[in-house]
């Protein structure tokens, strides 16, 4: 498998930051774009269960509602893509099965060889309280779209595309324009992507991070 060297990788994350100023005239190329929703669906997730919907916003006259409850941030207008990352609002036996059934079907193995992790899952998810370190189904499905957000940045700047993660906006009306709560998911988390503007201001500012030694430690 080729990767990117040490260096390509370092380049790439000091290169991003949350662009706040995108050139809308500038679009994602398709081909650039089809790996980043590829990229999305590898993300990794609690037991493989991926309890999340990526829901991607092409309609202008939809990104511009999105906008009038999203503190008028222009990202969400002035971006290539807007992605809204959903969670799903309850994680259930069927979904499990589901699941099952798809690993069995992918791997070519009989389900019933799954029935141990099948009961495991099971067994967390009827027990909501148990989930996300005891803190519940909402805040552990919100934490899947987290770790998809993650991946989705990264993939972004290794392909030299600028994104901006945003939790500026309000759910409740997410949930509502996009229909989402009759699908059973609930907005989380926004992320825009696209280029950056050449009068962003926050452009050229130098990243502020704590050094390695100071939040890093070996035990």
């Amino acid at each position: 498998m080729q990767s990117v060297s040490t260096s390509q990788l370092l380049d790439s994350l000091n290169w991003r930051y949350a662009v706040k100023k995108f050139d809308a005239s500038k679009k994602i190329p398709a081909d650039t774009w089809k790996a980043l929703e590829k990229a999305l669906t590898l993300s990794p997730s609690s037991y493989g269960l991926q309890p999340w919907r990526f829901v991607i916003v092409d309609n202008p006259q939809t990104r511009a509602a999105l906008r009038a409850h999203s503190w008028n941030q222009g990202q969400i207008t002035d971006a290539s893509q807007l992605v809204v990352f959903c969670r799903k609002l309850a994680v259930t036996p069927e979904d499990v099965q589901a699941y099952i059934d798809d690993i069995a079907k992918t791997r070519g193995i009989p389900a019933s060889a799954l029935d141990g992790y099948k009961g495991m899952m099971l067994g967390s998810i009827t027990n909501p309280q148990t989930l996300g370190g005891g803190t519940g189904m909402d805040s552990w499905t919100a934490r899947q779209c987290y770790i998809a957000l993650g991946v989705f940045l990264t993939s972004a700047a290794v392909l030299g595309v600028d994104a901006c993660p945003m939790e500026g906006f309000d759910p409740a009306k997410y949930d509502e324009i996009l229909g989402l709560k009759s699908q059973g998911y609930t907005a989380t988390v926004v992320a825009t992507a696209g280029y950056r503007a050449s009068d962003d201001p926050t452009a050229n500012m130098k990243k502020v991070r704590f050094s390695v030694d100071q939040i890093v430690k070996h035990v």
